[in-house]
């Protein structure tokens, strides 16, 4: 076949699939995981974006094995990808929370590696900061954790963005148990970014964990006056109340509505606002 022909052959394929993408892709943020799959292996020549997309899905849609699989071809093809490392390590990570004791720590090896080359790939990749930080902090010594590890990313974390330093200091304290200090770096981080929900949210999980249920209240309605239709705040509340044992008939109608909203990726997913939905049922 002529070399033009072949030419006039790969605009074609590329003309095919990059609508396909983009359809994907507004799927997948509509957390319409099946479908998006359905479109993305339609896609006949599949590169590096397209299996970090079915990877996402697959995570998504909660099947991490497969999730894997896709995002190990997609930072194969995209070897400077700092994103699709992270959701790689990401995928493992979940692998290994879902696992067997025996290949758990294989699992969080592998993702322990794969943030920390998403860092190294791309040093302002806050979120591939922000999940090495969580491993650090949580992961045994032998698994390649540690406080230490922990303190130095969040440095890193406070260069790219001060509330998130402050987060990172206030979690680091709270796992020392220093919950005064943990509350201070909580209030720093409301103080540089005042109309974030997040950390108010965080603000309330510190405060519920020392049954200082009134100031817990105090601070979900501070983040209420910023965003009161925020699904990461409605299903925090239910959270918070399931976890305090209180308002539990609020946090069931809660989670009805949080199951009723269109959601991201970003939020917490569906299987787990219906698992805490059948507990407060069953309380």
């Amino acid at each position: 076949m002529k070399s033009w022909v072949l030419f006039i052959s790969a605009l074609a394929i590329l003309s095919a699939s990059s609508p396909d993408l983009e359809r994907a892709r507004k799927l997948y943020h509509l957390t319409e995981f099946e479908q998006s799959l359905q479109v993305l292996q339609s896609i006949p020549d599949k590169d590096g974006q397209v299996w970090e997309l079915i990877g996402r899905n697959y995570y998504g849609a909660g099947d991490f094995k497969k999730a894997t699989e896709s995002l190990e071809k997609a930072v194969a093809a995209l070897p400077r990808s700092s994103e699709a490392y992270l959701w790689l390590g990401r995928a493992y990570g979940r692998r290994a929370e879902t696992s067997s004791p025996i290949t758990a720590p294989g699992y969080a090896s592998k993702a322990r590696q794969n943030f920390e080359r998403a860092t190294q790939l791309n040093p302002d990749n806050l979120d591939a900061q922000s999940d090495l930080f969580e491993y650090y902090l949580e992961a045994p010594g032998f698994l390649g954790g540690g406080l230490e590890k922990a303190r130095a990313t969040a440095t890193e974390m406070a260069r790219i963005n001060p509330a998130e330093g402050h987060w990172a200091l206030a979690k680091l304290a709270e796992k020392r148990k220093e919950y005064s200090s943990a509350e201070d770096q909580l209030r720093r981080a409301i103080d540089a970014a005042p109309h974030q929900v997040g950390r108010f949210i965080d603000l309330a999980r510190l405060f519920t964990k020392q049954g200082r249920y009134q100031e817990a209240d105090q601070s979900l309605a501070k983040a209420e006056q910023i965003a009161p239709d925020s699904p990461k705040l409605i299903f925090a509340k239910a959270d918070l109340y399931i976890k305090s044992k209180r308002n539990l008939g609020v946090a069931r109608e809660l989670l009805k509505k949080y199951l009723s909203l269109a959601l991201t990726p970003d939020d917490p997913s569906r299987s787990e606002a219906e698992k805490l939905l059948k507990q407060v049922q069953g309380s």
